[in-house]
């Protein structure tokens, strides 16, 4: 396999992983997977959260793909192994420390596309429920203004109350 199919292969698999992680955060962790992601929804007591085990998995899955490359002796499997394994440091240094600040670093962007994706996680974290989140993605998000407005019209018929019959 030449080095620019390589490159496109791990490239491919990279940005396939935002569809991975948006159908895992919606229906899997949003869903039966619940019960360890609430953590991430709660504050955190201390260093780690049950959530942290979806990381886990993660990165046995990607050791699972390098083991299963090198044994099919595959660069094309190799190729989206380090895909897989790029966006999962991409995920691990900006979600859990830009977003989240857990990590020695403290940096709040002051705009463009970071300051974005930020302001979209913190919509999403502002429904502490199961139901009702919204922005499940992670590198690509929704304007953070209409993910408000929705936020918004969600709660408008909540708060209004019970009507008088």
């Amino acid at each position: 396999m030449h080095a620019f199919a390589w490159f496109l292969v791990a490239s491919a698999a990279f940005l396939a992983m935002e569809g991975v992680a948006w159908l895992a955060h919606r229906y899997v962790m949003h869903g039966w997977g619940w019960a360890w992601h609430r953590s991430h929804h709660e504050p955190r007591q201390g260093a780690f959260e049950r959530n942290d085990w979806y990381a886990v998995v993660g990165t046995a899955l990607a050791i699972g793909l390098f083991l299963i490359a090198g044994h099919l002796q595959s660069p094309a499997l190799q190729a989206v192994a380090v895909g897989v394994t790029a966006y999962g440091l991409v995920y691990s240094l900006v979600h859990d420390g830009l977003v989240h600040q857990r990590w020695p670093f403290r940096w709040v962007p002051r705009g463009g596309y970071l300051r974005r994706l930020v302001q979209a996680h913190r919509l999403h974290h502002a429904v502490r429920t199961r139901e009702g989140a919204l922005s499940f993605g992670f590198l690509i998000v929704s304007d953070p203004r209409r993910l408000a407005a929705r936020l918004r019209a969600r709660r408008a018929p909540r708060q209004a109350g019970p009507r008088a019959a």
